[in-house]
């Protein structure tokens, strides 16, 4: 039993991304980093960092996002400006503050030309079954997600900050 839960733990990203994928149904407006504590806080813990991979202004963010917020299925902001001050949020708050924090860092580092944060609402699926079909609530009606995707190549990065929050799974897996 041992020896299976430290393969679950291990693996936990590799067996998510197996299980579960997303599958986008509309993108949300993007926000402008413009809160100066933010930006502040942004390029404190980027200091003295040369030009950095994508991957690494994605566990940037990623890291970023998760010490700031803490999760809430209350009414909050979504404003990452506002969550700054702020904190708790839900899904929409998560995704909204990664991608502005990753926008900010692919402009700090003149890779805005090449690639671009998105906020996705989509749905997730389980074993390709719709799990938002199994509640009732409003609030699980659908969910986001952040694409970084390079505009030149195609390439994409899918990310659920909520996730990475509270499981530590970075990349996720999506269906176009």
């Amino acid at each position: 039993m041992v020896i299976l839960v430290t393969v679950v733990i291990v693996f936990r990203g590799l067996l998510y991304r197996h299980f579960v994928t997303y599958k986008s149904i509309r993108t949300r407006s993007n926000y402008t980093t413009s809160d100066k504590m933010l930006i502040e806080y942004i390029n404190s813990k980027v200091v003295n960092q040369p030009k950095p991979s994508i991957n690494k202004i994605i566990k940037t963010g990623l890291s970023i996002t998760s010490s700031q917020l803490k999760f809430t299925s209350g009414k909050c902001d979504v404003d990452p400006n506002k969550l700054f001050h702020s904190k708790a949020t839900n899904c929409v708050g998560y995704a909204t503050f990664f991608a502005s924090t990753c926008n900010y860092l692919l402009k700090k580092y003149s890779l805005s030309d090449s690639w671009v944060a998105t906020i996705n609402v989509g749905k997730i699926y389980f074993i390709r079954t719709d799990v938002h079909r199994y509640f009732n609530d409003s609030f699980f009606k659908e969910h986001d997600f952040v694409t970084i995707e390079n505009k030149r190549t195609g390439e994409l990065y899918a990310v659920d900050p909520t996730v990475n929050d509270y499981f530590y799974i970075d990349y996720i897996s999506t269906v176009r």
